[in-house]
């Protein structure tokens, strides 16, 4: 008998309180080895919350997180990226001054661990030369590679800020709201992209557009109040009268 397979990520009873306030709620969430997971729920329901105790940036009051089986709860944010666990930001964490190969060639080189050679100059090592061309390839940036970031449309800041995730060689990827902002006309490529991301990474997606959610996701679980509503496949959550009623509203499910 094959040993089973630990899920990519799971919460296990995640609780937060902010003074009397019940932020999460005994939260569980697994996520499998290469999930499309969309976590759903309206404002102030505790998704980033959540989001912030599984990535370190917030300490659970109880509960645990585990990365491939291994419990990560008391590890800070970095320990967990290098272990694979990586996020995005519903605002852009980016350096306006450097171009996007400058940035993935950067990033790159300290995943490597070649940051640490000062004396050498970026883009000089093959690894990561061969990193940020691949990045650049796969997420369309190949017209803006040597732009500055500041003078990049927002959608292709949304690119780079996953191919800066990429760049970490995730095994579980958080995008937290990534099309949020994006004009329309530069939503297809995102969302194409998105669609194209690599199949052995487990995806846990927070968004409110609900048309990404229900064509990316494979299963989903709503979050209400801090606690855990529901979950289920995308037909399960669009046809539960409970999520009809708190969150997407009686015509928006169907």
């Amino acid at each position: 008998m094959k040993p089973a397979i630990a899920p990519a990520l799971q919460a296990r009873g995640l609780v937060k309180q902010f003074g009397g306030i019940m932020a999460t709620q005994h939260v569980d969430l697994t996520l499998p080895q290469g999930a499309r997971h969309a976590l759903i729920g309206p404002n102030g329901a505790g998704k980033t919350t959540l989001i912030h105790l599984m990535t370190g940036m917030l300490p659970a009051d109880q509960g645990q997180v585990l990365l491939a089986g291994e419990d990560i709860t008391r590890l800070p944010s970095h320990q967990r990226v290098q272990r694979g666990l990586v996020r995005t930001f519903q605002i852009n964490q980016l350096f306006d001054s450097l171009t996007p190969w400058q940035t993935l060639t950067l990033v790159a080189s300290e995943h490597l661990g070649l940051g640490r050679r000062w004396w050498q100059p970026l883009g000089q090592d093959a690894r990561e030369v061969h990193t940020a061309q691949r990045l650049v390839e796969q997420f369309h940036l190949e017209d803006v590679c040597h732009r500055t970031t500041r003078e990049l449309a927002y959608g292709k800041r949304r690119l780079l800020e996953m191919a800066i995730a990429l760049a970490c060689e995730p095994r579980v990827l958080l995008l937290d709201e990534p099309v949020a902002g994006v004009p329309a006309g530069e939503r297809e490529e995102l969302l194409a992209t998105i669609a194209r991301l690599p199949e052995d990474v487990a995806i846990l997606l927070i968004e409110h557009d609900m048309d990404l959610v229900f064509s990316f996701a494979r299963s989903m679980t709503v979050l209400v109040n801090g606690a855990v509503l529901t979950e289920g496949t995308p037909d399960q959550i669009r046809q539960d009268p409970r999520v009809r009623e708190v969150y997407l509203g009686h015509g928006e499910a169907t």
